[in-house]
């Protein structure tokens, strides 16, 4: 892993509002251990760079890089109850990203 993931984590907490104390506590990641992360050097393991996604908001293809999976996915759905459109997409491509890596790991989905 590159620091550009590092760079990426710091963008996300940065646009998520937090500290990284606050991600630390979020991710139940060492805050030591973030900052050797986003400063390069050590390699964030795929399940902290899942834990960073869901707590800031941001997408595993946006901290790596790696999957161009939002690239790929297209939806149709309709906002009710206030909900906004992005923050629906968001979510569904937590779901997509996952069950990318998933597959990547040959785990299959559960029927």
């Amino acid at each position: 892993m590159t620091n550009s993931i590092g760079e990426a984590i710091e963008r996300a907490v940065t646009a998520a509002k937090m500290s990284q104390r606050a991600l630390a506590n979020a991710t139940e990641i060492s805050q030591p251990t973030l900052s050797r992360i986003i400063s390069g050097e050590r390699a964030a393991k795929l399940p902290e760079i899942m834990a960073i996604a869901w707590a800031t908001g941001a997408t595993v293809a946006e901290l790596t890089g790696a999957s161009r999976v939002s690239d790929r996915a297209q939806c149709v759905a309709r906002a009710t109850n206030d909900a906004s459109m992005s923050h629906i997409r968001e979510a569904l491509l937590h779901f997509l990203e996952l069950d990318a890596y998933l597959d990547d790991q040959a785990i299959p989905s559960p029927a």
